[in-house]
């Protein structure tokens, strides 16, 4: 059986052994088997129309490599009034999300073979790539390293205790050391707890007179970021820094990786890019997360740095929350917020309005699909992030004129933690496509859908 994808534009970075397929305009693109079978220009009659047994017209819209999620929060098992696997694979497939990396920081943690195969099974069934990350420590204690390699063997693709520090550089020096000889990434949660009186907030004038507490200062961050940089020049371990969100962090990583180290990777988070800390004043809970939003200084150092390549991507870090949750107040409601349905229509519409990505014109959208889509594939090295013959058929069609406001009750997530409700977007996913498949289609689009 073969689909067409008929009168398409390709969005995607100029990449080294891929074919710029910018020349052609639209193109026609026929799968076979879940692939790419072959990419051409596209005529008013299809070529391949004829062997076709499903056509998808996408005249006037975009198509890009479905988007790849290095930071999700899916709470399954033990916190499933929050989120699931199903659920929270729904909410991806909304947004343009074909690959997931979902977090261990479940109850209990993904520490164990068992743990490892029930998300991988569970995310089987959702009709995208579910990659679950295993926890670096037993129990998440920051204690004693879990059996990684077992937990490679099972199909982990990756190690953190996000949503925890490792304050034991011994241990981290150990586990980059392990999963070094593993090949796979390990990522870091920076938030020294010596340095935080409470966790989600900034320490700031701004948020001590908005809001009259004392939060997380950046040195808390900072430090342990410079640490686990001298440890991974030391390993050659891969590391991903995550959740970025001061200028410091970012000015430490961009000195490093101009010395030349490959190994190092670096997240953007939207809300740590759109945000800083007075929209924690004025939206309360909803703009609680750790690490916090900090000051406008801070959060222009990080658009710099996802443009410089300093930061490698675009994560969403998405950890939803009960409204409950979020109703007990600044200090006793838990940190995060939800970000698979918004972040890249927000990220398409707003970071366009800073001067380094305005300035890009029609580079624009290629360059925010490396950094939402190829550069984290690269990163964990899957077979993904990429439109050329032969490659995996995992796509997003999206609209870049489509104006829409961002409405939580009305999304697929089970949360409705975003600070972004009611946002005014100009971009809009049309349809995801996972191997091959249509796994999401927006009921508004203009997609027509042939049998």
């Amino acid at each position: 059986m073969y689909t067409l994808i008929h009168d398409v534009r390709i969005q995607q970075p100029r990449l080294a052994g891929v074919p710029d397929y910018s020349h052609f305009g639209s193109v026609d693109i026929l799968i076979k088997g879940g692939r790419i079978e072959e990419i051409s220009q596209s005529r008013p009659e299809s070529i391949h129309a004829s062997r076709a047994s499903l056509v998808i017209d996408g005249k006037g819209l975009c198509i890009a490599p479905g988007f790849v999620d290095t930071h999700s929060h899916f709470r399954d098992p033990g916190q499933t009034d929050k989120e699931d696997i199903i659920s929270g694979a729904e909410a991806a497939k909304r947004g343009g999300y074909t690959t997931i990396v979902t977090m261990a920081n479940t109850v209990p943690p993904i520490d164990d073979v068992k743990s490892v195969k029930y998300v991988r099974d569970k995310g089987a069934t959702t009709g995208i790539n579910i990659m679950p990350c295993a926890t670096v420590t037993k129990g998440m204690m920051g204690v004693e390293l879990t059996d990684m390699k077992a937990l490679v063997d099972a199909g982990a693709v990756g190690f953190t205790d996000d949503g925890k520090p490792i304050t034991d550089g011994e241990l981290v020096y150990k586990a980059m050391l392990m999963a070094k000889s593993l090949g796979v990434p390990i990522s870091f949660h920076e938030e020294d707890p010596r340095y935080i009186a409470t966790p989600g907030f900034n320490t700031s004038p701004t948020i001590r007179v908005g809001l009259g507490i004392t939060g997380a200062g950046e040195k808390a961050e900072y430090s342990m970021v410079a640490r686990d940089l001298g440890l991974a020049v030391e390993t050659g371990a891969r590391i991903i820094f995550q959740h970025i969100s001061c200028q410091m962090s970012v000015e430490l990583i961009r000195c490093f990786k101009e010395m030349g180290f490959n190994n190092i990777f670096a997240e953007a988070t939207p809300h740590h890019l759109l945000l800083d800390e007075s929209d924690a004043v004025r939206l309360g809970t909803l703009a609680k997360m750790n690490p916090p939003l900090r000051s406008e200084e801070d959060r222009l150092a990080i658009i710099e740095g996802l443009f410089d390549g300093t930061l490698d991507f675009i994560a969403t870090d998405h950890a939803p929350h009960t409204v409950e949750e979020k109703n007990r107040g600044l200090i006793r409601s838990p940190s995060g917020v939800i970000g698979l349905e918004t972040a890249f229509p927000m990220v398409a519409t707003y970071l366009r309005k800073s001067p380094e990505f305005s300035a890009m014109g029609d580079d624009y959208y290629p360059e925010i699909i490396r950094r939402i889509s190829t550069n984290p594939a690269q990163a964990y090295g899957f077979d993904a992030g990429v439109i050329r013959k032969s490659a995996p058929a995992d796509f997003v069609i999206f609209d870049p004129n489509a104006k829409w406001k961002v409405d939580a009750e009305n999304f697929a997530s089970k949360a409705r933690n975003t600070p972004f409700d009611g946002c005014e977007v100009e971009c809009r996913v049309e349809a995801t496509i996972c191997g091959g498949k249509i796994v999401y289609q927006n009921l508004d689009s203009c997609i027509s859908i042939m049998q």
